[in-house]
């Protein structure tokens, strides 16, 4: 047998690359892996690159091990996420699913800053919050240093609101 022509099994890391590569390739063509589950589904293309043989599937097997990638809830390999952050966003989804999240892009919400003494900072900002009269005029307001920092989608609306509270 001619040993020049026997091309050696891909190292570990070899592998652990080129799974990687399959596994983006397949995110972005398809947006989410729907058909990587177990080692076995990557030797099609090992094969095609390498001769098969045991030593070829166990690199395979090796690769996928080390790489230790979470599955998603139908089975299929995570890619570029860890267990942990896996876990992250399930805890997230949760929190959004039972608290009832909804977000702002703020592209229309406009800056509006009220300067205020740092003694009464805090508690107009409560009041603010708290008034009826104030509610649906703002997207969020937060204490910073010197004085309020407000955000709006109709400034001209609440400064004349404001203007109409000062003497």
């Amino acid at each position: 047998m001619d040993q020049t022509h026997i091309r050696k099994n891909p190292s570990r890391e070899a592998c652990e690359s080129i799974i990687k590569r399959i596994l983006m390739t397949e995110v972005l063509e398809h947006g989410s892996n729907q058909t990587f589950r177990f080692a076995s589904d990557f030797m099609n293309y090992f094969e095609s690159l390498y001769p098969p043989s045991p030593g070829l599937t166990k690199q395979v097997q090796r690769a996928v091990k080390a790489m230790n990638m979470p599955k998603d809830e139908k089975g299929f390999f995570i890619v570029n996420k860890t267990s942990d952050q896996v876990g992250q966003d399930k805890e997230i989804q949760r929190i959004f699913a039972n608290s009832h999240v909804a977000y702002h892009t703020m592209e229309k919400a406009e800056p509006l800053f009220l300067t205020v003494d740092e003694k009464a900072k805090d508690y107009l900002l409560h009041l603010l919050q708290e008034s009826e009269t104030f509610k649906g005029k703002y997207l969020t307001m937060v204490p910073a240093l010197g004085g309020i920092l407000i955000y709006t989608e109709n400034r001209n609306q609440l400064v004349m609101l404001l203007n109409s509270l000062t003497i």
